[in-house]
């Protein structure tokens, strides 16, 4: 974890859990699996048991402590809503996240059928955003189940993107996000795949961001579309969209 982030659209990690299961096709390469079991058996690493899943209690309250406002990504090594996490303990991270208002928090998660279910058993304040990934048509259901929950941004992350996505129905989604997969064995992302989804956010009035083309050497393919970058962001506690590299909260209290 980290206030400081190299990923795209967020500033900042929090990981109040550690270690996850894989459970559709997006997760084949998953990187944060790749991080972990680099450590495994490194005595004292925070990833010594690898990409097991488990619980950090001791990294509950590290937002609280962030005095000038981010966009935090909850859990980029886990997901909160996995079977093996507690309905106790994800009401504590919720908690966490509801005394935290200088912060926009990012909840990412593969089980939208778990996060519908559990939705009325939690506080949804205005700044945590709640997202959930899809790679291919076959997960769009997950979109249907991010609809019942009560956020006030709910986003797409359609990454990896492991093929088309021509029909998405959009209504209720404030905050779209693309981008291929990266890393030695990448599968491809077909460029009409991407101009696609632009189109259908374009029409649907919903803003774009594209995160990278990925592929072997992400740093050389780049993340620019058609000549430019795509860096619109929901504009709910923000100053604005822009299409700048990164669009970061306003300052509310002294680092």
């Amino acid at each position: 974890m980290s206030d400081q982030s190299a990923i795209e659209w967020t500033d900042a990690t929090w990981n109040p859990v550690r270690g996850c299961t894989k459970i559709s096709p997006g997760c084949k390469h998953c990187y944060a699996e790749t991080f972990s079991e680099r450590f495994r058996g490194v005595p004292g690493h925070p990833f010594e048991q690898g990409f097991d899943l488990r619980l950090v209690p001791n990294a509950l309250t590290l937002p609280t402590k962030w005095k000038r406002g981010r966009l935090v990504f909850v859990n980029s090594m886990s997901d909160l809503f996995h079977e093996k996490v507690p309905l106790e303990y994800i009401r504590q991270v919720f908690d966490v996240m509801a005394q935290s208002p200088q912060h926009r928090f990012q909840v990412l998660t593969k089980r939208a059928e778990r996060l519908a279910r559990l939705a009325d058993k939690l506080a949804f304040p205005k700044h945590v955003w709640m997202g959930v990934s899809v790679e291919s048509e076959k997960y769009v259901s997950r979109i249907s189940e991010l609809r019942a929950v009560p956020s006030a941004v709910r986003f797409l992350s359609l990454e990896p993107l492991l093929g088309p996505l021509e029909h998405l129905d959009l209504g209720g989604i404030g905050w779209v996000i693309v981008g291929g997969e990266s890393g030695a064995k990448a599968r491809p992302m077909d460029p009409a795949w991407v101009r696609s989804i632009r189109a259908q956010c374009a029409e649907q009035g919903v803003p774009f961001f594209f995160k990278q083309w990925g592929g072997v050497r992400k740093r050389e393919t780049g993340r620019t579309l058609d000549g430019r970058t795509w860096d619109e962001m929901p504009e709910v506690g923000l100053s604005s969209r822009t299409e700048t590299r990164r669009v970061r909260l306003p300052v509310t209290a002294s680092a």
